[in-house]
């Protein structure tokens, strides 16, 4: 591995840790997390009281096919009925080391869409 990506690797675990730092799932209102790939993007309900996902959604769960945001914002809609199934109306965002933007700001706003309160 180079040291460009360690470097960048530092620089993407340590913005992370600002944002989660600041950021607790209960079971009430558990943590939305948000993973993003070149390719796929990943989406997780987790209670962090005792270390459990509650609801995962991910672009490979759905049928969907289009731009990247557009996709985004279905797995957004599908983790929102996984939520409500599981009796969860309301989640606190985490963003990870990624900016609210494109993808990341699109799970967002279909989470909403579905009822869930963010």
């Amino acid at each position: 591995m180079s040291k460009a990506t360690t470097t960048k690797r530092a620089h993407m675990k340590r913005r992370a840790h600002r944002t989660r730092a600041r950021l607790h799932g209960t079971a009430e209102r558990p943590r939305l997390t948000v993973k993003r790939s070149l390719r796929h993007v990943y989406a997780q309900l987790i209670n962090d009281d005792i270390g459990k996902t509650i609801a995962s959604a991910s672009d490979k769960d759905i049928s969907e096919k289009g731009k990247p945001v557009e996709v985004a914002k279905a797995v957004g809609l599908l983790l929102a009925n996984k939520a409500k199934e599981a009796s969860v109306t309301v989640a606190v965002f985490d963003r990870g080391s990624y900016r609210y933007h494109g993808r990341v700001a699109a799970i967002a706003d279909g989470a909403r869409e579905g009822g869930l309160n963010i």
